[in-house]
């Protein structure tokens, strides 16, 4: 069985990787079990300089899923450069680096040098809060996506460039039609949703940035259905994520569009979560006579057809 999937310029040994966010720079999963078993890891969020994220609590577990409002903490640019990517280039899967800025500029510095330091993927986070426009998210503010997008495609030459988009948006059709348009190879989808949690004998919110982000089974519809939405207004590939839990979550993601997969809030709480959907993607192919994975993506049989 081929379970090879190109990404752009990015060639991926097999369609899953582990959602930015949830496998911090690899090294904790690396005691659990060999990286190389994934197709590529995409990594923590990197900004120009450390963040400390916000204050705790800043995880909570919900019917179904979790909210988090970590603040995108990480080590910063340099010590990424200097210690995490060496790490996991030890191990024979592709590096996908999620970057994160407050301003166009930063995304577009930070873009060129993780792109100078042979990273196979630049991940764009256009939910940051673009401070020069009042905490307007990038992911709110098309016109802004869209410049960002054009900005960054003209600086990185060899990674294949992806978009991470938001949810939190009233059609995903738009924002995917303006990535395409400007140059990205892909886009991943979807982020987190916005949400929050009560303590009621309190009274107080339960996180102490008050909302966060809702992850895990719970947003797995809304993810497939925006997954299929995108899949039919671009031409450019798809990286599903939301809710997967196994390999049957994984195929399903990819008969919807994806041609390949990001395994998140899994992680947490099963740490082997992404080699197990490898193994069950492969059980699938196997059972359904498939050879190629890719004859999965956009395999979905409407009712009448």
């Amino acid at each position: 069985m081929d379970l090879s999937v190109n990404i752009g310029p990015m060639k991926l040994k097999n369609p899953v990787l582990t959602a930015s966010g949830t496998f911090g720079y690899g090294e904790e999963y690396a005691e659990h079990y060999d990286l190389s078993l994934l197709g590529g890891v995409m990594m923590k969020g990197i900004s120009a300089r450390p963040r400390e994220g916000n204050p705790p609590p800043r995880i909570y577990e919900t019917p179904s899923g979790m909210l988090n409002a970590i603040g995108l903490q990480n080590v910063g640019l340099k010590k990424f450069l200097k210690e995490k990517l060496p790490f996991i280039r030890q191990y024979e899967t592709a590096c996908i680096a999620n970057v994160l800025g407050e301003t166009p500029a930063e995304y577009v510095k930070l873009a060129r040098a993780l792109d100078e330091a042979g990273v196979d993927g630049i991940e764009l986070n256009v939910s940051c809060p673009n401070v020069k426009k009042g905490g307007v998210a990038f992911a709110s503010d098309m016109k802004g996506m869209a410049r960002l997008v054009k900005k960054v495609r003209a600086e990185v030459k060899h990674a294949a460039l992806i978009v991470k988009l938001s949810p939190n948006v009233t059609d995903i059709r738009v924002p995917a039609r303006l990535c395409e348009e400007e140059g990205a190879d892909a886009i991943s989808l979807i982020n987190t949703i916005t949400g929050m949690a009560i303590d009621a004998e309190t009274r107080a919110p339960v996180l102490a940035n008050i909302t966060g982000g809702l992850s895990g089974p719970a947003i797995k519809p809304v993810a497939l259905r925006m997954v299929w939405e995108v899949y039919h207004t671009v031409k450019i590939p798809i990286i599903g994520m939301g809710g997967i839990s196994n390999g049957i979550d994984a195929v399903e993601f990819m008969l919807a569009g994806a041609s390949a997969v990001a395994v998140g809030t899994a992680n947490f709480v099963t740490p082997d979560a992404a080699p197990r959907v490898v193994e069950g993607i492969k059980e699938y192919m196997k059972a359904h006579g498939i050879n190629n994975v890719s004859e999965l993506t956009g395999a979905l049989r409407m009712p009448g057809a």
